[in-house]
């Protein structure tokens, strides 16, 4: 019980860290999660670009932290060949040198007749998924057996019964998510949690022109621009006067999925892209302003290192274009182009902007960074996550809660945090 505790405790703790790497990915072949014992598994490392500096790492249900080749697995490449037996049950990742890591997968080696066959991985909401109850007989594989009908449970409920040993659910939601596990006539299979992931990139807002402050009466184009289609996804904003609606409604001309907004002073707010399970984008805040001059500066988080240029921009045409640029209320730099650059910005940058010129002063501005790395998030939920940990290990309620708690304190902060 100890050590299923500690591998637990490390999977969670590996998905919802802050620490994997954008560019690589965990590959399991055949993808599934359960296998029985003396069945092959291929696990890799794909790495955009290279995978090298990358290892495929393991903690096991015995409480052994170690990398293939060591006393296990034969390394092929970027690949780890594993024959399994009882002891290779455990959860498996890529790791850099620098501490980086991939989605983490926990593999079961069953000495049983019965498992699961389901993705390894999280599940893309939206997909189809197929579950199969396979068995074997006398340690050989039985894909004959006259009797193929199965039953399917959730959470510990009967769901369903299939005389085909396979259950398909044609689009997966968050309410499919939970423990999942399989019986016939030859026995019952492990359980398994099955989770859900949505592939929208960190980007899926765009602004165009990109800024976040205008004057009125400028035009702007808002776009919902998700990997492989944006079906499903809504522009949605809440203005300074308290009012949450979609484009299309009373504001707005949608086009495609871009959103046309001819300024004025209420549409001012926040903005972002949702899908129809409530996920959503990055959000951005829109400030309309009514005086002679605003702030020209990116509308989503700057990459840490990029080069970042802000504008102190007016309406007419003034002879003098002197800008006086601040930080947090304090004078930074006077610029007689109406602009400042910072070659490469870092954590030291971020803060409250504003301009000021001969025609007057613009809004204030905050700047916030983001690094260059994303993290893969998953959408299942705090409470299905912990009933899933305590079925096995209840003392690890408050380890857990702690962990979540200040992650997603800290991914709120910058996600809605004034920009």
């Amino acid at each position: 019980m100890e050590h299923t505790c500690l591998l637990l405790l490390l999977f969670s703790t590996l998905v919802y860290s802050g620490l994997s790497h954008n560019g690589v990915s965990l590959s399991v072949r055949p993808n599934r999660s359960q296998f029985f014992e003396y069945e092959s598994l291929i696990v890799s490392c794909e790495v955009q670009e290279s995978s090298a500096g990358w290892t495929l790492k393991r903690y096991t249900s015995t409480g052994k932290l170690s990398a293939c080749g060591t006393d296990w697995g034969k390394q092929q490449g970027f690949s780890c060949i594993v024959s399994l037996i009882l002891s290779d049950s455990g959860v498996y990742w890529c790791e850099s040198g620098s501490g980086e890591h991939s989605t983490a997968v926990n593999i079961t080696v069953h000495a049983g007749a019965v498992i699961l066959e389901s993705p390894a991985l999280p599940v893309t909401e939206g997909h189809s998924v197929t579950l199969r109850c396979r068995y074997r007989k006398d340690k050989e594989i039985n894909v004959t057996h006259s009797n193929l009908t199965a039953d399917f449970y959730k959470d510990g409920s009967l769901i369903r019964t299939e005389t085909t040993a396979e259950m398909t659910i044609p689009a997966v939601s968050k309410s499919d998510e939970g423990l999942y596990k399989c019986s016939n006539s030859e026995g019952e299979s492990p359980e398994r949690l099955m989770t859900l992931t949505v592939l929208s990139p960190p980007d899926s807002l765009s602004v165009r022109p990109n800024r976040s402050q205008f004057f009125e009466y400028e035009s702007l184009i808002v776009s919902c621009e998700v990997q492989g289609s944006s079906a499903g996804w809504t522009l949605k904003r809440y203005t300074s006067t308290g009012k949450l609606s979609a484009c299309g409604t009373d504001w707005g001309k949608q086009q495609g999925f871009s959103c046309i907004v001819s300024l004025i002073l209420s549409d001012s707010g926040v903005y972002w892209c949702e899908s129809g399970s409530g996920e959503h984008s990055t959000a951005v805040k829109i400030t309309v302003h009514a005086g002679a001059v605003i702030l020209e500066s990116p509308a989503l988080p700057v990459t840490v290192g990029d080069s970042v240029t802000l504008r102190c921009r007016y309406q007419g045409t003034p002879s003098d274009l002197k800008a006086d640029f601040y930080k947090d209320g304090s004078l930074v730099r006077t610029e007689t182009t109406g602009e400042m650059t910072i070659p490469a910005v870092s954590r030291s940058d971020e803060g409250l902007y504003k301009c000021s010129n001969s025609e007057g002063e613009s809004p204030e501005r905050r700047m916030t960074l983001t690094d260059p790395t994303t993290v893969p998030v998953l959408s299942m939920s705090l409470p299905r996550l912990l009933s899933s940990l305590l079925v096995v290990c209840p003392y690890l309620l408050v380890t857990v809660i702690l962990l979540v708690k200040g992650i997603r304190r800290r991914a709120q902060g910058e996600r809605f945090e004034e920009q």
